[in-house]
């Protein structure tokens, strides 16, 4: 769910998201080392016996309707009835996924095309140059640094934070001098974190942590002290407890964290669920963003040279989205779709800061915008069609040059500051592994900074765009990637993966997951559907509230494209998605269950009814609504929530429902209820299971050795399923 959390180090951490897109692949195998066989009939005989799951007597009124709620008791996630039902869930899960002979084939597998040395692009941050680096199969990234002409040292080591690895860094950020460091660390994935200050040439600690920081950024205001952002411990489970009055602090170096000041969000008059500070790169101006939903923010600015300078609002309806790119002075720049559904780049003098006084610098095109800034220059990306293309700008708004990109995929970086020589992009697609290169904003050269040394030949594979027409005439985009040659007589296993919300663009982007699913003679096909934000606003409004259902018929068509182009055949199609996918798998399957022979819904939000009243879910109404706000919403969203509507004696897809246990972003009663839904109500003789990680959250900081071990039990599971018997070695 792309709800606010921390920014990454000047562009550069890798999460241990990026590590799966980043992650490369080894030697090219032949087509019979990739065969699969089935066997006439389905693997499955008989339908599994699961845990009794208790039901209650709950019952909640909406309007004038009544829904019953008998699984209302597994919200409560420090009750130890809950604790013994995840146990016996996941016992029977494991039962089922130990007899599937080829699983930890698959395991070794990914573990031996993972095994590759991964860094990223460098930092300059006081007398020093800082990157990450993962020797292959390191749980979590490793931070480094050196000087010139010296050899590179350890700096932050995550791996060492706990003993399973499932502590993280978060966020990173350094003074102006990068003498001090503030980090954000993550435990068992949970959303709530603690900074951590420290001497960067000592690495000693300098003060106490900071405790119960939520959805927050590092922003430091010169070497005194920096401004983060947090909520007052709820009360209840921390886990699951509704959070929606977010707190924009300052913390001033030397002093307790019980007297940091509250800058924004302390009055009734001032309350917003998510809420932000960036002090620009001058130190001269605080930029504060405030929301209630994830989609539009209010924006103010506080002259921080004035200590009693009031905030001064340029944007106090908070209908658009801004993001602040730069400053020069007494001018900012802000990245908007302000009058601008595409965004457009504008510079607001706040000596004159009126609307009407705003300049483009980069105006509003046919194409999706996104900027960023550095060595003198502004950097204009647009997706077309959900590819990359790159411009260079002046500060006056004059084209330097497009870039010239490695190929046709997805580039992110050119970042970093005004005095930078030389910054750096990232290239990847579904077929190949990212790639770092140096660029130099002077005459627009590339070259090669960091290429993964692994034997992996991205001419075995193939990506086609596609355009297909939805339930309602809509065209939509598909990128189906393969092995080159592959047959189109049906019979392929295929991955349709999808999202459909909040604005999120699907870009190709390369994984080993994907890579091994694909040696193993497998499609993978990822849609551009309504709700994302392929196409601007426009598309993402398309798909939201009671409009939601045309992101769910664009997934069912992008699966009949499939099937009535002999790519696969419902018997060979899974659908998987997560978080906001979680939805959509768990809506199309319910609504859909003869498409799919295997349906994977992760860290979903599937009670639809009651999804706002856990931690900061409230802030996702712009895309949902909420059952509360009318009857017809209320009506609209009973009917394709996914808790809602599992029927009686329907044969379900073979089903493998998974989530963590300290999932705090869309918290886990979500899946345990639709998982106890499907276990009570389901026909046929497909497994409704679920796997549920321990000491995991909604997935950014989930160590490698949880990836793997996800990985190879989902693909695992979807295979058996598809009543594939073996998979042959791949050496």
């Amino acid at each position: 769910m792309p709800i606010q959390g921390t920014s990454s180090l000047k562009g550069f951490m890798l999460t241990a998201v990026a590590v799966s897109l980043l992650a490369a692949c080894g030697p090219k195998p032949s087509t019979e080392e990739t065969a699969v066989t089935a066997p006439a009939a389905a693997t499955q005989a008989t339908k599994l016996t699961y845990p009794v799951t208790a039901k209650g007597e709950v019952v909640d009124t909406y309007f004038d309707s009544q829904v019953a709620d008998p699984y209302r008791w597994l919200e409560d996630d420090r009750s130890a009835q809950t604790g013994d039902w995840v146990k016996a869930q996941n016992k029977v899960t494991f039962d089922y996924l130990a007899q599937i002979s080829y699983r930890e084939q698959i395991k070794q597998r990914l573990e031996a095309l993972w095994n590759y040395e991964k860094i990223g692009a460098p930092a300059t941050e006081g007398d020093y140059t800082y990157f990450y680096k993962n020797d292959g199969l390191q749980n979590q990234f490793v931070v480094y640094r050196q000087k010139a002409g010296a050899a590179a040292e350890v700096f932050l080591d995550p791996n060492t934070f706990s003993a399973d690895g499932t502590t993280s860094l978060a966020d990173l950020q350094f003074t102006e001098d990068g003498k001090i460091a503030a980090y954000a660390i993550s435990e068992g994935g949970s959303d709530w974190r603690k900074v951590i200050i420290i001497d960067t040439e000592t690495k000693q600690k300098l003060e106490p942590e900071l405790v119960d920081v939520k959805f927050s950024g590092i922003s430091w205001k010169g070497t005194d002290g920096f401004f983060y952002s947090s909520y007052d411990k709820p009360t209840g489970s921390e886990l699951s407890a509704k959070t929606d009055q977010h707190k924009l602090y300052y913390h001033k170096l030397g002093t307790a964290q019980k007297d940091d000041v509250v800058l924004f969000g302390a009055t009734e008059a001032e309350k917003h669920r998510y809420v932000g500070g960036q002090v620009t790169e001058d130190g001269k101006y605080l930029v504060v963003s405030a929301a209630n939903a994830t989609s539009g923010n209010k924006l103010l600015v506080k002259d921080l040279t004035k200590p009693d300078s009031a905030f001064v609002t340029l944007d106090g309806e908070g209908s658009a989205d801004y993001t602040l790119v730069d400053s020069a002075g007494d001018v900012l720049y802000f990245e908007t779709n302000f009058k601008a559904p595409n965004k457009r780049l504008v510079a607001v003098d706040m000596k004159n800061p009126a609307q009407d006084k705003w300049q483009d610098i980069i105006a509003e095109t046919g194409n999706v915008l996104s900027v960023s800034k550095g060595g003198g220059s502004f950097f204009a990306t647009y997706m077309v069609d959900a590819v990359s293309k790159v411009q260079q700008y002046s500060y006056e708004g004059k084209l330097v040059r497009d870039i010239t990109l490695p190929g046709v995929g997805t580039v992110s970086g050119f970042d970093g500051k005004a005095k930078d020589t030389t910054l750096y992009f990232t290239f990847t697609n579904y077929s190949t592994p990212g790639s770092i290169y140096a660029f130099n904003p002077q005459d627009g050269s590339s070259q090669v900074h960091f290429k993964p040394a692994v034997k992996f030949n991205s001419d075995d594979y193939e990506s086609k765009q596609v355009f297909y027409t939805s339930k309602d005439g809509t065209k939509v985009p598909m990128i189906i990637t393969a092995k080159k040659g592959i047959k189109l007589d049906g019979t392929n296993p295929t991955m349709l993966y999808g999202y459909g919300g909040f604005n999120v663009s699907l870009t190709p982007s390369f994984s080993v997951s994907n890579l091994v699913w694909m040696e193993m003679g497998g499609v993978y096909a990822v849609p551009n559907l309504r709700g994302g934000g392929e196409y601007g606003k426009a598309w993402h409004d398309a798909g939201i509230q009671m409009r939601k259902q045309n992101v769910f018929d664009d997934f069912i068509a992008a699966g009949e494209y499939l099937i009535a182009n002999n790519y696969t055949s419902s018997g060979k199609l899974a659908i998987r998605g997560g978080s906001n996918g979680g939805l959509l798998v768990g809506a199309v399957m319910t609504q859909r269950p003869d498409l799919m022979k295997v349906a994977l819904p992760g860290v979903g939000v599937l009670d639809m009814l009651r999804y706002h009243t856990f931690t900061a879910g409230a802030g996702w109404g712009y895309d949902y609504g909420t059952a509360e706000q009318s009857k017809e919403m209320f009506a609209y969203l009973k009917g394709y929530s996914p808790v809602h509507n599992v029927k009686a004696d329907v044969a379900y897809p073979a089903t493998l429902v998974t989530t963590g246990d300290h999932d705090d972003r869309v918290v886990p009663a979500h899946s345990f209820k639709f998982a106890a839904e499907l276990q009570a109500k389901a026909g046929g003789t497909n497994p409704q299971l679920i796997r549920i990680e321990t000491n995991a959250g909604h997935g950014a900081g989930t160590p490698v050795s949880k990836l793997v071990e996800q990985t190879a039990d989902t693909w695992g599971f979807t295979l058996w399923n598809m009543g594939v018997t073996s998979i042959p070695e791949v050496k």
